[in-house]
């Protein structure tokens, strides 16, 4: 049986594995996308765009500019000359990657709005009044030099003003529908001055959308804007480089979308998306969704001119002779800096600039509307191969294969990016038949592993899994011998078990069962925690921590697991006084007592050579062991040692209980308590509780009766925890003080009798 179900197990994982590659491809999950936007720019790095002049150039308000005419941003009759002098320069357009959406602060009107309102000003206020406004000066200079177009970006946030809409769209290929429906649209905008706008030849969006990695790739064509407003509807805005396309060709406004499916535009299924948009005489295409792949070149100063130059008349003559020119700005304080998959950092109006050398060049990268399925197709194909030859052939000559279809994939990819400018993605296809060949390969190997698995399962059953991983890797372990380690131990005992023991007389089996069900869940807080399990003592439980292997906090992780016991233990408290009232039978809880403590001790394998466990000595243990007993006598869950309690302090609530010389040791020693985690320690009721119950300690050893039975009245006032036990048990020894004094040397130890 076991053989017939390894041999199905032999298919039907791997063909698992390829139908989760399949899904996740088809659904095209974020880390899909990101590996293969990775080996596109890959590409791009080995092989990027190589740079043609032209007469694409970015005016650039650069450091020297800044330097030379002043901080940003200029008066607007600086700017107004700065597109004087490009268009008399013989610029084609003029495209602004700005948006002016405040008025200019060094209008003379506003500039003396900030002077001291007297007599003394008021003559220039008139003369200022009179003075024409830069705004005004600059949106006739738009206006005069002509063939500028102005820049506007859509936003998530509010509209305020809708855009000036020059450019336009009409669809090819779907009648009766709006382009809105297949590229996505913003609610909000941010826009020039009105009058700035309306004197402008063109209107258009400079948004460059970067991937969630922050490196732009693709931008978008057009965009749509929600209005809200029925007459307008849903107004699309050409990017910045197409509207400037458009004016330099004195083209129509109205520009053509062709979507996928429309005549000359290929789709397996219907229309689905955009597939290109024509302006003039030049075709753009497009994604789905109207974005354009950018083909990057890198950095060129060949397109850069700085602003300064041509204000100041430093350019050669022909130098901008039939250009199309972008305004940008490359500054670092002016903070417009993308990234590429060629460059870290570049200034934004770059991207526009490379996106209109494509657009002129007619040489741009293109996703083909059939790469997903072809992609798609090839991980089935090649999975399918693995899931029926592995079984039949083994591992090795799938994997030659595997390896010739790999460097196939990855030498078609390449070669169609290289001559076609085509993106297509051999990684993922790749890696998915990798996992396949893997998944069926580890099928067989997992068979060859099978008798080792039932070796570590068995002794699973007697040591923990850390020290049966370790024996399985080491097997020399498996002899006699033993370490000084720091360790931690815990002890946890059942509270009168004796009691609960009694009511199972006539069901041995029901008591065994009750404690298997206790003690599993027990044994899972210790386990999640990093512990030992070193024995089971009937209803108690012996654990470890810090060895067979190093665990960094370790008396940490002892507090932590005993809280958490305890939180257990309620949840199986109150499921059996559930069944218990189901059943109408009488409900005894189980309680619990741990003890904690710190030190060093000898572990190893000990016992004789015909058998021995795992396990530790020294009197560190011993200690351990006395705690537990000692938490019902103090009436707390919990009782650790002082070294215990100085590694935990600053993360655990803590209290000191006593100084106690425990039964079988003439040495005392300070115990304490954990009453809860740090939300607990920061507690401000804790805090007060805490600094009050030092008090009562101190008074107690310097033998202040009354100091300390005031200290416990109020003590018993702070209700964030109940400890009314312990400080029952100090009443009562103060009062036996009382009848029989200590005496000067007593050092407030206390002796116990009992375990």
């Amino acid at each position: 049986m076991r053989k017939k179900l390894s041999g199905i197990l032999h298919y039907l994982v791997p063909l698992l594995v390829l139908m989760a590659c399949v899904v996740l491809r088809w659904q095209d999950v974020p880390l899909v996308g990101q590996l293969r936007m990775n080996v596109f720019d890959t590409y791009q790095r080995i092989a990027p765009r190589t740079f043609q002049d032209v007469g694409v150039r970015i005016v650039d308000i650069d450091d020297k500019s800044l330097a030379e005419l002043g901080q940003w941003p200029w008066p607007r009759t600086r700017l107004a000359e700065l597109i004087y002098k490009l268009r008399m320069a013989g610029a084609a357009v003029v495209g602004f990657d700005i948006i002016f959406a405040e008025p200019d602060r060094t209008s003379p009107d506003r500039v003396v709005a900030d002077w001291p309102q007297d007599d003394n000003t008021a003559e220039i206020r008139k003369l200022a009044a009179n003075l024409p406004d830069h705004d005004a000066l600059f949106a006739q200079f738009i206006g005069g030099v002509g063939q500028i177009v102005t820049a506007t970006q859509l936003t998530d946030g509010k509209l305020v003003h809708i855009p000036r809409q020059v450019g336009n769209f009409a669809i090819a290929g779907a009648q009766g529908r709006h382009i809105a429906e297949y590229i996505p649209t913003l609610s909000g905008a941010a826009t020039n001055l009105p009058a700035i706008e309306e004197a402008a030849a063109g209107n258009a969006l400079i948004n460059v959308t970067p991937g969630t990695d922050g490196i732009v790739r693709r931008v978008p064509l057009l965009l749509a804007l929600d209005a809200k407003q029925p007459v307008i509807g849903k107004p699309v805005y050409p990017t910045l480089t197409m509207e400037m396309l458009r004016v330099m060709q004195d083209a129509p406004r109205t520009m053509n979308v062709r979507l996928s499916g429309a005549s000359g535009a290929a789709s397996w299924t219907t229309s689905d998306g955009v597939d290109a948009i024509r302006v003039g005489q030049l075709t753009i295409p497009s994604d789905a969704t109207g974005n354009m792949w950018v083909y990057f070149t890198g950095h060129e100063p060949q397109r850069y001119i700085s602003a300064a130059d041509v204000i100041n008349g430093n350019i050669p003559e022909a130098a901008l002779q039939d250009t199309a020119v972008l305004i940008g700005a490359s500054a670092a304080g002016l903070l417009d800096l993308r990234s590429s998959p060629l460059n870290p950092v570049l200034p934004g109006v770059e991207v526009h600039a490379e996106m209109m050398e494509q657009m002129l060049l007619q040489e741009f990268l293109s996703r083909p509307y059939w790469a997903s399925q072809a992609e798609t197709l090839a991980i089935v194909i090649i999975g399918l191969f693995f899931v029926f030859a592995i079984p039949r052939l083994g591992a090795l000559w799938p994997a030659i294969v595997g390896v010739a279809l790999i460097g196939g994939a990855v030498g078609f990819s390449w070669w169609a990016f290289r001559t076609h400018h085509m993106l297509i993605d051999p990684l993922y296809a790749s890696l998915a038949t990798i996992l396949v060949y893997l998944s069926g390969s580890l099928i067989g190997f997992m068979r060859t592993e099978g008798e080792k698995r039932q070796v570590r399962g068995a002794f699973s059953t007697y040591l923990s899994p850390a020290l049966v991983e370790q024996l399985a890797q080491h097997p020399e372990r498996l002899k006699l011998g033993g370490e000084m380690r720091d360790m931690t131990l815990l002890f946890c005992d059942v509270r009168g078990f004796t009691t609960i023991s009694e009511s199972f007389k006539s069901d041995p089996q029901g008591l065994t069962q009750l404690i298997n069900r206790l003690l599993t869940p027990l044994t899972s807080c210790i386990l999640q925690r990093d512990g030992t399990i070193d024995k089971y003592m009937g209803d108690c439980i012996m654990a470890f921590w810090n060895a067979p292997l190093d665990v960094p906090l370790h008396p940490e992780k002892a507090c932590e697991s005993a809280l958490a016991m305890f939180v257990a233990l309620r949840g199986l408290n109150a499921e059996r006084a559930a069944e218990a009232k189901a059943d109408g039978k009488a409900f005894l809880p189980l309680n619990i007592g741990i003890g904690i403590n710190t030190g060093t001790c000898v572990v190893g394998n000990m016992g004789s050579d015909q058998r021995f466990d795992y396990s530790v000595l020294g009197d560190a243990v011993n200690l351990a062991s006395r705690l537990e007993g000692q938490s019902k006598n103090y009436g707390v869950d919990i009782v650790i040692g002082q070294e215990t309690a100085a590694k935990v302090s600053q993360r655990f609530a803590v209290l000191q209980l006593d100084l106690i010389a425990v039964k079988g040791k003439s040495e005392a020693v300070e115990i304490f308590t954990v009453l809860g985690d740090h939300d607990l320690r920061t507690n401000k009721d804790f805090a007060a509780l805490a600094d009050t119950h030092e008090a009562m300690i101190k008074a107690y050893r310097a033998q202040n009766w009354d100091q300390v039975e005031n200290l416990l009245a109020e003590l018993r006032k702070n209700t964030v925890c109940d400890l009314s036990v312990l400080y029952d048990m100090y009443e009562e020894r103060i009062a036996a003080f009382r009848q029989t004094p200590p005496g000067p040397d007593w050092d407030g130890v206390f002796v116990a009798t009992s375990k």
